[in-house]
């Protein structure tokens, strides 16, 4: 485990190196050991001679050393693509994080998940609401998902906890530092009772461009997006907008025509957001209890020429739902094979969410 987890370490330590670019290099090489042994001259046609000599570098040495022994502790851990524990969620997003540092119960990471967002400068109408709503939520089955910041994330947190499903956020920073602060006695809970994830490394600052792109996990990990309060400008509608581009649910909580705070979600309303009023209005479109997405069994893996997918793929690019319905796989397990095949170089992911075989089965 110490070793994969070294591997890993060394393609996702290095700095400068986006997402996109770890991939193509998974792609091509099979695995992160595999591209630390790669020559310079292998690296180079994949992604460029910056990116290569960055590779060559190395991971800082310090960095390395201290995210090892912070995973030797109890309850952290390391979650990188294809591992049996990965969000099968996340699978289908067009972005999925190489790697996920996480505190806490893993198994939540694969159960049906509802997102929770809203104004850090909440009114306290507000808090009850998200409260309210993310009890009732978790009474029904659902992991409530959110950022950890103040207002509206904050006590829906804790209404995800007060309930017997617990909650999970997703934070922009290294899981080493708690922001802001103020929550700090809040994440005590969850790393005990749910789980805390983050795609940045151990000492990540809380840098403001950190937490938009963390937006897209928040809603990659859940069913639907609920949007409790919300200036014309709040970064939840960022996430609302992400799982729009993700296939999820959006709803709103309308508010007052006078308050400030609730414009932004007037706005998703407006747009198709589903209006809600109550926590049962969310389970109405959501369905009281979704399927948990299937986790990866190697024992049912398809022999290599005979994998179902690359048979319905046939030779023209394909979508998720048309292969879906070829096959009649669920979509999150779809998706998760579609990584794995990715990553083998079996299967090239196109624009606009549609696939094409790279290997005659």
């Amino acid at each position: 485990m110490r070793q994969d987890a070294t591997e890993w370490l060394c393609l996702c330590l290095v700095p400068g190196i986006a997402g996109t670019a770890q991939r193509a290099l998974l792609r091509h090489f099979g695995s992160p050991a595999a591209v630390a042994a790669a020559e310079r001259s292998s690296l180079v046609p994949v992604v460029g001679e910056k990116v290569a000599d960055l590779i060559a570098k190395g991971p800082p040495p310090d960095l390395l050393g201290a995210t090892l022994a912070w995973l030797d502790l109890p309850g952290h851990h390391l979650l990188a693509l294809g591992d049996e524990d990965y969000p099968q969620m996340l699978l289908q997003i067009p972005d999925p994080p190489t790697v996920l540092y996480a505190i806490g119960a893993l198994p939540l990471l694969n159960r049906p998940a509802i997102a929770i967002v809203g104004s850090r400068n909440a009114t306290r109408q507000g808090e009850l609401d998200a409260h309210e709503f993310a009890l009732v939520l978790s009474e029904a089955g659902f992991v409530v998902v959110s950022g950890l910041a103040l207002g509206i994330d904050a006590a829906a947190h804790r209404g995800g906890l007060d309930g017997p499903s617990a909650s999970i956020a997703v934070v922009g920073t290294g899981l080493d530092r708690i922001y802001p602060a103020r929550n700090r006695e809040l994440a005590h809970q969850l790393a005990h009772s749910g789980a805390i994830v983050s795609e940045y490394p151990l000492a990540t600052a809380p840098v403001a461009a950190n937490f938009p792109r963390r937006n897209r996990i928040i809603s990659g990990l859940s069913l639907g997006v609920l949007v409790v309060e919300a200036a014309p400008r709040s970064g939840s509608l960022t996430t609302a907008r992400l799982a729009l581009e993700q296939g999820r649910e959006v709803l709103a909580v309308p508010g007052s025509i006078h308050s400030p705070l609730s414009k932004g979600c007037h706005a998703l309303i407006k747009q198709g957001a589903k209006l809600v009023e109550s926590a049962e209005d969310v389970l109405a479109e959501l369905g009281s209890r979704p399927p948990v997405p299937p986790a990866h069994d190697e024992t049912c893996e398809p022999a290599r020429g005979n994998h179902p997918l690359m048979q319905a793929l046939g030779h023209a690019p394909a979508s998720v739902d048309a292969l879906s319905q070829r096959t009649g796989i669920l979509a999150p397990e779809l998706a998760a094979q579609l990584t794995r095949l990715e990553l083998e170089g079996r299967v090239e992911r196109l624009p606009g969410g549609l696939y094409r075989q790279l290997a005659v089965p």
